[in-house]
């Protein structure tokens, strides 16, 4: 099955209006610009998805562009993580990839056309003091002592910061507004601070950095964006944004916000992410466990799987929170088509066959039944084999119909068997006794007889030994940061990660690359993970088979 066609949400019918208006002169350019100071996680997937999938939709362009305005917490690093992760999501900004910082000269000119136009001044006051004369919401600010310098005064102060005459934090530049402006952020803002921090594009050459709220807008201007496409939380900003522009009197992009990703049982803070990481509660930016879009590649998520969440919850204008589930069903559902089927046995069990020849044979097995393109694989199988510990049960409970003394079951692609006798060792269930019918080669009685129940299997002798690693929900409540009084790190989950040592899977895993995707039938899709050596196979499980999303009675996201 395609993707989902996007439908037409309200910033599509924005772009639509503005198109049949001529606004742009038919031009539709956006761009996802982030700031490099940590690694992307899903609600940037959906921002991705959104500004490439206009620009595609409408034969426009899209731009990858760094808001790298704040060296003391950007990292070359994270710089190319995000390539990384836009890249295998499967967009391509092409030749337009900028940085914030190609504009400082620029930016630095801009700010001293807003000083001479006498719209902007230097301020000798602390970030504190600053804060506490900029008023509450209900109260106006009170102005600074130092904003009615003359324009000369501050140009040559404002040079000076450039120049690096000043210590650190000793001076800002502050657009002069209104310091009674209902919107806080039209009371003065700063526009620039002095910081010695090295810049992982410019280096040393600024000392003087820009404030967001005094680059973001510039930034769209000078690329020229058509729409600039932003969360909520930039709703309050965009008078500041339209007052700089208008101020300098360039050309003006629209700004258009949409509600943010918020996800079940994790957190969607870069902010929050990092101190996981710094705190080694997860093991970095890619533990599978988190949101992040690298985390998501190594658990074995697919890209087209999350483009599809990312189109299916679709734009909406209103905050919401959306069930982990239905990411889940997403990536699921694509993997289901994709993905390459094997047989492993995560907790084996030893099963002997007694009557069964010492000699081995190959059964064949179907790759994918979603895709007979896929074809099929030979699979060894001998007299000792390994199945799940749990198909079998002494004394099974009614409607448990797989393995028990006397029960006959089919081996998946093989044989039908029946138990015969049992092995224990201190009392634990260590070895299966069974015979087999070797008429029903392919796991098909010629009499027509049935049985009620299909397990998988390995061959002992040709298994590959591999450590699984399982999966569970990050956080042990739906909303972590919705819990009155509770630091969100308490609620970490503590079974989030189960390890399982000498699990069996079939020989042809082995020749699997990491991140490589593939379903072990009967119990979730799985992938190779990055920590594979030369004789240590590692694989992360994806996600379970059951459709958990299916049973949810009221979930806040769209269902299929």
């Amino acid at each position: 099955m395609a993707e989902p066609q996007a439908s037409k949400d309200f910033i599509r019918e924005i772009i639509d209006a503005d198109l049949a208006s001529n606004k742009y002169q038919g031009r539709v350019h956006t761009r996802f610009p982030p700031e490099p100071n940590g690694y992307l996680h899903i609600g940037h997937a959906k921002s991705i998805c959104l500004n490439f999938g206009i620009a595609e939709q409408y034969n426009g362009k899209c731009n990858l562009r760094f808001d790298d305005t704040n060296p003391a917490k950007e990292e070359e690093e994270y710089v190319q993580s995000i390539i990384t992760d836009v890249k295998w999501l499967g967009f391509d900004w092409q030749d337009r990839l900028f940085y914030a910082s190609d504009y400082f000269d620029q930016m630095y000119t801009y700010a001293e056309d807003l000083v001479k136009k006498g719209k902007a001044y230097v301020d000798d006051l602390t970030a504190d003091q600053i804060a506490e004369l900029r008023g509450t919401l209900t109260n106006p600010g009170t102005k600074s002592p130092y904003r009615d310098r003359s324009i000369d005064e501050n140009l040559s102060l404002f040079r000076r910061m450039k120049a690096g005459e000043f210590p650190d934090g000793s001076k800002v530049l502050r657009a002069k507004i209104d310091m009674n402006h209902p919107n806080l952020n039209m009371r003065d803002p700063v526009m620039y601070r002095i910081l010695r921090a090295t810049h992982h594009n410019t280096g040393d050459k600024w000392c003087i950095y820009p404030m967001y709220d005094w680059a973001h807008g510039l930034e769209d201007s000078i690329e020229h964006i058509t729409h600039s496409i932003c969360t909520l939380e930039f709703e309050n900003h965009r008078p500041l944004y339209d007052w700089f522009l208008d101020a300098l009197g360039v050309y003006h992009p629209q700004q258009i916000e949409f509600a943010r990703l918020n996800l079940t049982f994790t957190v969607m803070s870069k902010r929050l992410l990092l101190q996981l990481v710094n705190d080694g509660l997860v093991k970095g930016w890619d533990d599978p466990r988190l949101p992040t879009i690298s985390g998501m590649r190594r658990r074995g998520y697919s890209p087209s799987g999350i483009r599809t969440f990312a189109k299916r919850i679709g734009v909406a204008k209103v905050n919401s929170i959306v069930d982990f589930e239905f990411l889940e069903y997403c990536i699921r559902e694509d993997l289901n088509k994709t993905a390459p089927r094997y047989m492993g046995v995560l907790r084996p069990l030893k099963v002997t066959i007694e009557n069964y020849p010492e000699t081995k044979e190959e059964v064949d097995a179907v790759n994918n039944p979603e895709d007979p393109g896929m074809g099929s694989r030979r699979i060894p199988f001998s007299k000792t084999l390994y199945i799940e510990q749990d198909d079998f049960m002494e004394q099974p409970p009614p409607k448990f119909y797989r393995l028990a003394l006397g029960r006959e079951v089919r081996l998946r692609y093989a044989y039908f068997i029946t138990c015969r006798d049992v092995v224990k060792r201190d009392g634990k269930v260590v070895e299966l006794r069974c015979t087999y019918d070797p008429a029903t080669k392919g796991g098909y009685a010629p009499d027509g007889r049935k049985v009620k129940s299909t397990i998988h299997w390995v061959s002992a002798s040709d298994a590959v030994d591999a450590e699984v690693r399982l999966y569970n929900k990050l956080f042990t409540v739906r909303d972590p940061l919705d819990q009155k009084g509770a630091d969100y790190k308490t609620l970490l989950n503590p079974q989030s990660l189960e390890i399982l040592q000498q699990c069996k899977v079939e020989p042809a895993v082995k020749t699997c690359k990491p991140l490589d995707r593939f379903q072990f039938e009967r119990l979730g899709y799985f992938c190779v993970d990055t920590d594979t050596t030369p004789g240590h196979l590692v694989l992360n499980r994806t996600t379970e088979l059951r459709d958990t999303w299916g049973k949810i009675q009221s979930a806040a996201g769209p269902k299929p």
